[in-house]
């Protein structure tokens, strides 16, 4: 059964623009005080963020989501996420904060040694 929630809707949408590389559509679900936190770099701002990540989604090849889980104003999304590069591909999880409507944090965990 799948339950359709506002926390649900946001990052469902976010998700998608993103991964579609439509990252001014991804940025309208970032909140102005939005922070990145992974393995390897961190960001206080959504559009140096998402900049990063345009530069980021070129090397990507395909996505394929594992697990989607949902609460009030959190959401975790677990995927392979296969690249162009040679860590191949990687398993990665996402952990999004909602603030007011608005994705305020994700945290993402993964195996950054592939990377380094």
């Amino acid at each position: 059964m799948t339950t359709d929630t506002p926390t649900r809707r946001v990052v469902s949408a976010y998700h998608a623009a993103r991964t579609a590389g439509d990252l001014e559509a991804a940025g309208a679900y970032l909140a102005p005080t939005f922070t990145f936190r992974s393995p390897m770099m961190g960001f206080d701002s959504p559009v140096t963020y998402l900049a990063r990540h345009g530069a980021f989604q070129q090397l990507v090849t395909g996505l394929d989501m594992i697990s989607e889980l949902y609460g009030e104003g959190e959401a975790t999304l677990v995927y392979d996420l296969h690249t162009a590069t040679p860590a191949g591909t990687q398993r990665t999880a996402e952990h999004f904060r909602l603030t007011a409507g608005k994705i305020s944090s994700i945290l993402m965990i993964f195996d950054a040694s592939p990377w380094r």
